[in-house]
């Protein structure tokens, strides 16, 4: 079975760097990084004023039946189809299909320690911590270079809603964690230690296919 890692934190944290530097330690088409941010509920059918006003930094705005499920298929070897998600237009699309097994998952988001069907499934818990001022420039940077946002609705979002829930439902689940990473320095001895933990499944799982 593959070795399941998850990456959580808050709104560019670093998780999605992390994820990437764990992907590099295996051989090329073993790894599967992808994030829970791909399972946000289509809004199609919402008015603008409406999207405009929904609230994304919330679990429920996850579809996490769909989520955990795929990952059980995922971990079974079965063949899934993972989602995309237009953040401009707020509608998903199916994105690519994995039909063979992986060695290594990983998904990264802000909820992944929030869910406890997936922790329960979990090899691994990473929780990335990361001042918040250095995450809301992070924010601004990406929202308005990668999605068009401007600097005044980023701002809005992040104190309407961004900031409190971060502190109601993301920041409780440091507790979750098997390993707690600093997201504003060098990631290099925490990667040292992980490579110590992957050496140790992957040998596991190659003895268990003896």
């Amino acid at each position: 079975m593959p070795i399941l890692i998850l990456t959580a934190g808050g709104t560019c944290s670093g998780k999605t760097t992390i994820a990437r530097q764990l992907g590099k330690r295996l051989p090329e088409g073993e790894s599967l990084i992808f994030s829970h941010d791909n399972y946000y509920h289509d809004l199609g059918h919402l008015s603008q004023d409406e999207i405009d006003g929904y609230n994304f930094d919330i679990p429920d705005a996850i579809n996490a039946d769909q989520l955990v499920s795929d990952v059980e298929a995922l971990l079974a070897g079965r063949p899934v189809t993972l989602p995309r998600y237009d953040f401009i237009a707020h509608r998903r699309t199916d994105g690519i299909t994995i039909t063979s097994p992986q060695t290594l998952i990983i998904l990264e988001g802000i909820f992944t320690l929030h869910f406890s069907r997936l922790m329960a499934l979990a090899d691994l818990k990473i929780f990335v911590e990361t001042a918040s001022d250095i995450r809301l420039v992070r924010r601004i940077q990406r929202d308005t270079h990668e999605r068009n946002f401007t600097l005044d609705g980023v701002l809005r979002q992040y104190l309407a809603t961004v900031k409190p829930m971060h502190e109601t439902f993301i920041e409780p689940t440091r507790a979750n964690a098997d390993i707690i990473i600093p997201g504003d320095r060098s990631f290099e001895i925490a990667l040292r230690m992980i490579d110590g933990f992957l050496e140790r499944e992957l040998r596991l799982a190659s003895e268990d296919d003896a």
